[in-house]
């Protein structure tokens, strides 16, 4: 008859003998935090970004490794590739370092916004992973 005490630790040891495991590096890239994935939402609202692996600041034309800012897509493809940014009623250029915009105008209905990251030169960062949330401008 096993005893309770074995019984508890029974599975820690059986856990603690399988293969070792290494804990996933933290992934480069941009995070939509607010607002959430499928909301509804009034004018204005703010979206807030948060960057990981990356070094938020402003806009000042050179390519530097690690630094770069955030860029907003409204309802369109991000750029691709060694592609400039452009400047469009659909994109968002936050040149000055910040991480959040507000929205105040935006029409009633169903949209995609998809974060970027880009360096000084408004090239979008390799390696960085983007973030889109969908969500929907009440009337």
């Amino acid at each position: 008859i096993m005893s309770l005490r074995s019984l508890l630790f029974a599975p820690l040891v059986l856990v603690g003998c399988g293969p070792s495991r290494v804990p996933a590096a933290p992934t480069i890239g941009v995070r939509i935090t607010e607002p959430a994935e499928g909301a509804t939402v009034t004018l204005p609202f703010t979206i807030r970004l948060e960057a990981t692996g990356v070094r938020v600041v402003p806009a000042d034309g050179q390519r530097t490794p690690g630094e770069g800012h955030h860029h907003l897509f409204f309802d369109v493809d991000p750029t691709q590739g060694e592609s400039v940014i452009p400047k469009t009623n659909e994109i968002v250029h936050l040149g000055s370092g910040a991480a959040e915009f507000k929205v105040e105008t935006l029409a009633p209905g169903p949209h995609r916004i998809i974060a970027v990251m880009a360096n000084g030169a408004h090239i979008p960062l390799t390696g960085v992973a983007t973030d889109t949330v969908n969500v929907s401008v009440a009337p």
